[in-house]
């Protein structure tokens, strides 16, 4: 299939490595766990997209920096994903700042490889429904500029997607603040542009939301994502994984 006629879902996302990955997970977990905590993360993530892709046309893709580590992805990401650099070494317009410069450059990324339509996901939510990525990808295919957004509890978003690389979605926020999705769907607004929203999910990147994913998965399937390799991961790190398993017996 021609890739204009392909949402792209590019994960942001850094390779697991101890010390540098899930940090804030850090305790209760020790560093070698949250890096594999981190790559369960990604292979959930990645194979997530891939089941969103049976039903509607979708490429998935890391969206990685720095440049030099994506030898370190190797084995953690569902068959097929691709790549994309998205370390904010491009020139940007006037007020994309940090986050923001990585940001455009991954969707810049996407769209000079042709896709008719891409998606930034986190890495940080490996149970989201795949029918958020699915309604995601069907709505950017649809005739007609839009954006669509998928806001985080924190107050951030979990997804944005979008028909072309429209800068100033990223110009001028106050990132890792509460006010970032409600700043990006203004923006979205003044710019004439129609906003699709997802249903609110949350982020793990913290001990709360850590114990929190351990009792959605511990419990009955409610439309979550089922995240085996995540399963496992904290089934790997002793109490977490008791409460998480007893629950689930």
């Amino acid at each position: 299939m021609e890739r204009e006629k392909i949402c792209a879902i590019g994960v942001m996302a850094k390779a697991p490595q101890a010390g540098r990955s899930k940090t804030r997970l850090c305790p209760p977990l020790q560093h070698d766990e949250a890096a594999a905590l981190s790559a369960a993360f990604l292979r959930d993530i990645s194979e997530n997209v891939v089941a969103a892709g049976r039903d509607v046309p979708i490429h998935g893709l890391i969206a990685y920096a720095p440049a030099e580590t994506a030898g370190l992805f190797d084995g953690h990401l569902a068959p097929g994903t691709g790549f994309v650099l998205a370390d904010g070494r491009i020139d940007v317009p006037g007020g994309v700042t940090g986050l923001g410069k990585c940001l455009l450059h991954a969707i810049q990324g996407l769209f000079d490889m042709g896709y008719g339509a891409a998606c930034l996901l986190n890495a940080d939510s490996p149970t989201l429904p795949t029918a958020f990525l699915a309604t995601a990808a069907r709505a950017l295919l649809a005739a007609g500029d839009r954006v669509v957004l998928g806001p985080a509890e924190d107050g951030g978003y979990y997804l944005i997607g979008m028909k072309a690389p429209h800068a100033r979605l990223f110009a001028n926020i106050a990132w890792s603040t509460d006010t970032v999705a409600e700043a990006t769907r203004c923006r979205a607004k003044a710019l004439g542009l129609e906003v699709v929203e997802l249903p609110h999910w949350y982020d793990v990147d913290d001990a709360r939301a850590l114990d929190r994913l351990a009792a959605e998965l511990g419990g009955p399937a409610d439309g979550h994502y089922h995240a085996p390799a995540t399963a496992a991961a904290l089934r790997a790190v002793g109490r977490l994984a008791d409460r998480l398993y007893r629950a689930a017996e």
